[in-house]
């Protein structure tokens, strides 16, 4: 694990220069996305997060030795650091978690263990702890080993239906159609929406 995270170093220090913006973020801050259409329109309309907004995806900031911002997330085909232009230019930066000043000491350790993740495949499946990711479930994860094994957020009995219509949206049941699986109602996790709402964040509208 220390040869990783030693080449990870390597990578920044010498890919870390590129121009990027500057959103004035801090290594561990939460990144929160809201893009629509797709499986990222299905995630918000089954989801509520913190003041009646709903979020599709989640990473967090990593900061590198010259001043530029990465980010550490479950995309595409698994866990990958990937520059925040680059994330921005997916979808704009909806809010920022910044975890609350008095949990800060844990950061250094659950960024460190999200980069030790990189290259763990992608969690379709949605389902906690059977050894890939998606995008909550990694932060969610990368605090939960920084706190000692004491969950810091929440896992949660997770829903693929809407509210008003206690109905799976097709998105959901052609994604579950096409891995030859149950959709996981009612299963134990996580999603960017129900970590927005924790009260060990402090929440900014936008990253600038």
């Amino acid at each position: 694990m220390k040869t990783i995270v030693t080449l990870l170093s390597l990578v920044l220090l010498l890919y870390g220069c590129s121009g990027t913006p500057d959103y004035a973020l801090q290594a561990g801050d939460l990144l929160f996305q809201d893009n629509s259409g797709g499986l990222s329109g299905a995630i918000k309309e089954v989801t509520k997060g913190a003041n009646g907004r709903s979020f599709s995806h989640v990473g967090m900031v990593v900061p590198d030795s010259c001043g530029g911002l990465w980010v550490v997330e479950a995309a595409g085909r698994g866990v990958r650091l990937t520059p925040i232009d680059s994330f921005a230019a997916r979808g704009a930066i909806a809010a920022v978690g910044r975890v609350k000043e008095e949990h800060r000491p844990l950061i250094p350790e659950a960024v460190a263990f999200a980069l030790r993740q990189i290259g763990t495949p992608y969690d379709s499946f949605y389902l906690y702890d059977n050894g890939k990711y998606y995008c909550s479930e990694l932060i969610y994860d990368a605090f939960l080993f920084a706190n000692g094994g004491t969950p810091f957020f929440s896992l949660e009995p997770m829903t693929f239906k809407v509210a008003a219509t206690g109905e799976f949206p097709e998105e959901w049941v052609e994604h579950y159609r096409r891995l030859n699986a149950p959709i996981p109602e009612g299963e134990l996790g996580c999603n960017p929406s129900g970590l927005s709402r924790s009260e060990k964040i402090e929440l900014r509208s936008s990253a600038n």
